[in-house]
């Protein structure tokens, strides 16, 4: 019997049942998510306009009513705010799973800034403005960091463990981060232009750029999802995985890989947004249980909840202006994380 079957033959039914109301109600809150995106900014709108408002916008259409052409308005930066949000909770999650860290997050692990930083010395240096030159660039600063921050994690007695690791992002973090305000500082267009990758945010989301984008992402997507079984098999151990006849490295690398690649597309469109990865994996894993195949789709679904929530409210707080979404999210995962830090027993140096 494979790990896949045996998984599946050990499933009980009020577990199964429980699987598919999260399924159920993720796709409810996402449709509540959109709504509220739609509804709430610095013009509330009612229901009847946010009806005629996506009707007009599936015919081509510019609506006739103001609040019909808020919604027109929004319906990028909504789409924007749930591809965005989705992408960097699978990458959290792919992250746990390969590092067995339970506070591995592409801001904490130092990918977010070390695609920022890539960005912004191609924006100061290069005079790069092409959505696949941020693109490129973020992959390649995000790989990097990855890299980096693995290899410092890796040194000393013990290899990569958790705790190594999450000191070496950290620190790799704070250093990128110095790097991209020394960069910017003395430009003051670039500053002025390109000032929301020092906090993250949906607000300048635009069709041209989510063509370029979303579908990369949605292609890592589909690569960690038929990961999944394999990273069950690495939960159990190395040796345990290779006897079930998982290729333990190809299977890393291609999970990595796959969680570089969502963290960098979104950061390359909307800036480094934290703890979104660190946040809803972890919440999905209390609801769902630990088999990736379902914990991988069920945190994508809550991210996407997430960082709409966490957009719209940002509008709201900061009405007539906005408070960008990573700032929103940084301070809700903050507490997250001190709370993680004290519950979960993680092997010393």
């Amino acid at each position: 019997m494979t790990l896949a079957e045996h998984r599946t033959a050990s499933v009980s039914k009020p577990e199964a049942v429980r699987r598919v109301a999260l399924v159920i109600g993720g796709v409810l809150a996402i449709a509540v998510a959109a709504v509220l995106s739609l509804a709430f900014g610095s013009r509330t709108v009612a229901l009847p306009e946010i009806l005629e408002g996506l009707a007009a916008w599936t015919r081509g259409e510019v609506a006739q009513q103001l609040g019909a052409i808020a919604v027109q308005e929004r319906i990028p930066r909504t789409v924007l705010a749930l591809a965005a949000g989705a992408a960097l909770a699978l990458s959290g999650a792919l992250m746990q799973a390969v590092t067995r860290n339970p506070i591995a997050d592409p801001g904490i692990l130092g990918v977010n800034t070390g695609a920022s930083l890539f960005v912004v010395c191609g924006i100061a240096f290069l005079g790069i403005s092409s959505t696949w030159a941020y693109l490129g660039l973020a992959l390649a600063g995000a790989s990097l960091a990855a890299a980096f921050v693995y290899v410092i994690g890796s040194i000393g007695p013990g290899g990569a463990t958790p705790i190594k690791l999450a000191l070496a992002g950290a620190a790799t973090t704070a250093a990128l981060s110095s790097l991209v305000s020394a960069v910017l500082l003395p430009r003051a267009q670039a500053m002025n232009e390109f000032r929301f990758w020092q906090v993250g945010g949906v607000g300048g989301a635009s069709w041209d750029t989510m063509a370029v984008i979303v579908p990369l992402l949605a292609a890592a997507a589909l690569v960690a999802l038929l990961a999944s079984p394999a990273l069950n098999a690495l939960a159990l151990g190395d040796d345990v995985a290779v006897g079930l006849g998982v290729r333990v490295g190809r299977t890393r690398a291609i999970a990595a890989a796959a969680g570089v690649v969502l963290c960098a597309g979104v950061t390359a469109i909307a800036g480094p947004i934290a703890f979104v990865g660190l946040m809803v994996p972890h919440v999905v894993r209390l609801l769902s249980g630990p088999d990736q195949r379902w914990l991988l789709p069920l945190s994508a679904v809550g991210g996407a909840v997430l960082l709409t929530l966490a957009d719209t409210i940002g509008r709201v707080i900061g009405s007539p202006g906005e408070v960008e979404a990573g700032i929103v999210t940084a301070f809700l995962g903050a507490p997250v994380l001190v709370l993680i830090a004290r519950r979960t027993r993680i092997k010393a140096l």
